[in-house]
């Protein structure tokens, strides 16, 4: 199903053309140095966008377990470029995602790819410290965490 799913996004829903363009983007951002996190950023908005069926988005912290004390892409550095990203290419990025998974709403058939327009969009807004991994992966991860903290908790 997923690559039924994959394919009819990747030829009609415009996946590949989505792919090109981030990819293209994340070459031009990994022409400057300060460009360099949006430029991965790029890269895993690329996957996401060719191909989302079987993909969820996991932050990098819980990906590596990491606690998210220390300074990291994903800390007080991953904030400052996500705002960044936000008021340059995020906003018109989510509302693109937003507006086409609304129109994909609208007929019955198409409603899985509208689910993927709204994934799409909430990596568009905040992308940087996120990874895009198979489904199965995060769920481990997403458990691991879970486990983690209740076992932090219940130390306190």
């Amino acid at each position: 199903m997923r690559f039924v799913g994959n394919f009819l996004w990747f030829v009609f829903c415009g996946g590949l053309i989505n792919c090109i363009l981030w990819l293209l983007a994340g070459l031009v951002f990994a022409i400057t140095i300060v460009g360099l996190p949006f430029s991965r950023s790029a890269v895993e908005i690329a996957k996401m966008s060719a191909f989302p069926f079987g993909k969820e988005v996991v932050h990098v912290r819980d990906l590596n377990g990491e606690d998210g004390d220390n300074f990291t892409i994903g800390g007080v550095l991953g904030f400052l470029l996500n705002l960044l990203w936000l008021f340059t290419f995020g906003i018109p990025l989510f509302l693109l995602h937003v507006v086409s998974g609304i129109i994909a709403f609208i007929f019955i058939i198409t409603i899985p790819f509208a689910i993927q327009s709204f994934k799409l969009a909430l990596i568009s807004l905040w992308p940087v410290g996120r990874r895009v991994v198979t489904k199965e992966v995060a769920l481990i991860v997403r458990n691991e965490s879970a486990k983690k903290y209740i076992d932090k908790q219940r130390s306190n």
